[in-house]
């Protein structure tokens, strides 16, 4: 790894949001000075605390909700995913009552009008085998079949193209009809190769792309306009994008828990050629999403390594190689990995404790905070850990109690942005409030 030219590719990335600038491509204007003091203070607050520096004035905090911002207003999940403008205003209106360090943006709830043209099964969402109230649900399938290890690892595009993205979206068929493309390679016989992009089914699939991309600009609109309108009233979002590990890619929503799991034992070397293999399209992605965003930090939502998914050798054969290599990469590309270890990742402390100091951030959720400083927190700057429990049934005693202990246990001499250590939809608004106001209260000079 060129330190140098991670070190400058991540420095241009800070600098682009110390100056942001508006729809427009012009400087952003603030809607004070005041604003744009606070602004990059904010901002500075986060950065030095994934430098492990010591706060200049308080430990930061923010608030990575689920859908609680929507919810909390009396919106359905169904209104949020349908209604653009509505969602980001009530998500502009959250954040500048709550008033965190940073925000994550509104784009949690998607676009179900998209997800209705696209055909898609993996999810259902409100509306669409979900009550209106409640968020989408994710259903869990075969959508890779165990045979087909070797089409993933011979072309992942290839594969994904051909055989997944038909089997998850119903309007995309057309798919597996397309031809091989790396085939296209001299006069001789071309006409056959676009013969399927005359068949109806074809020509369907892209209709819907079509139709699809432009549901999706009509959605970015305002959805992302409420970024800037958090920045121009101080509040950044640094939020870059996402990414997944290698294993999770397989086990989520590819072969899911029940095939990953089988695998591991039926054809444990074909499970590790295909982690390997998706580690540069992981790598490139979490890239693609920093530079296109503007904002340096990737999240990776980490779901099949937590304590009791697969043993500790499982682990450290299966799990964290790849991992550690799409972290690696994606910190050599100018990012800011940022894990979230979901659950209890106690057993894991000490193997994912290696990695490049001051370089990465990681959420943590319920893994004993303690140790995780004493591990993790040697290197990386920490997320958390204020239960979601407690936010929805605690009292605000409960939570600063709970915040005065993190900060005493963590935050000492930086290295700890204090949050929610899991997403929430459903919250006591006063203890969301106590989290952000205590944190900024009892974090100074710490």
């Amino acid at each position: 790894m060129n330190e140098q030219m991670t070190n400058t590719k991540l420095e241009a990335l800070w600098q682009g949001k110390f100056s942001p600038k508006g729809p427009d491509g012009n400087p952003l204007s603030f809607q004070s000075p005041e604003a744009e003091k606070a602004y990059k203070d904010r901002l500075t607050r986060i950065r030095d605390a994934i430098e492990l520096k010591k706060p200049t004035d308080r430990v930061p905090v923010s608030v990575f909700s689920g859908m609680f911002p929507w919810l909390n207003a009396g919106m359905t999940m169904e209104e949020a995913m349908y209604d653009y403008g509505k969602c980001a205003e009530v998500f502009t209106n959250f954040v500048l009552e709550y008033e965190p360090d940073i925000h994550w943006g509104a784009y949690a709830p998607g676009s179900g009008k998209m997800y209705e043209i696209l055909g898609y099964k993996l999810y259902s969402w409100p509306g669409h085998g979900v009550a209106p109230e409640y968020s989408y649900q994710a259903n869990e399938g075969e959508y890779m079949q165990a045979n087909e290890y070797d089409a993933l690892i011979q072309d992942p595009s290839g594969y994904f193209t051909h055989a997944y993205l038909p089997r998850v979206f119903g309007a995309l068929g057309g798919f597996s009809m397309l031809p091989f493309l790396p085939g296209i390679l001299e006069i001789y016989g071309l006409p056959l190769f676009f013969i399927p992009f005359g068949l109806p089914p074809v020509q369907a699939t892209y209709k819907a792309l079509f139709e699809a991309g432009a549901e999706a600009l009509k959605w970015v609109g305002p959805i992302g306009g409420a970024d800037g309108a958090l920045a121009s009233f101080g509040i950044p979002s640094v939020l870059g994008g996402f990414t997944k590990a290698p294993f999770d890619v397989i086990g989520d929503t590819l072969r899911g828990t029940k095939g990953i799991m089988l695998d591991i034992y039926r054809q444990p070397e074909k499970l590790l050629k295909a982690l390997d293999a998706l580690v540069p399209l992981m790598i490139g992605m979490g890239i693609a999403n920093a530079q296109q965003t503007g904002n340096p930090v990737i999240f990776i939502p980490l779901h099949k390594g937590a304590d009791g998914f697969i043993s500790d050798e499982q682990f450290k054969k299966f799990y964290w190689p790849t991992l550690k290599e799409v972290m690696l990469g994606l910190i050599e590309g100018g990012c800011v990995p940022f894990p979230a270890a979901e659950g209890y990742w106690n057993t894991r402390l000490e193997v994912i404790q290696d990695v490049p100091r001051g370089k990465t951030l990681w959420m943590i959720d319920q893994s004993d905070m303690a140790r995780v400083k004493q591990t993790v927190g040697k290197n990386a700057c920490l997320f958390g850990n204020v239960p979601s429990t407690m936010l929805n049934l605690g009292t605000t005693q409960d939570v600063k109690d709970y915040v005065k202990k993190l900060i005493d246990t963590v935050g000492k001499d930086g290295g700890l942005i204090l949050g929610n250590g899991a997403f929430f939809d459903q919250a006591k608004p006063e203890n969301v409030k106590a989290m952000v106001a205590f944190a900024k209260e009892y974090g100074v000079n710490h």
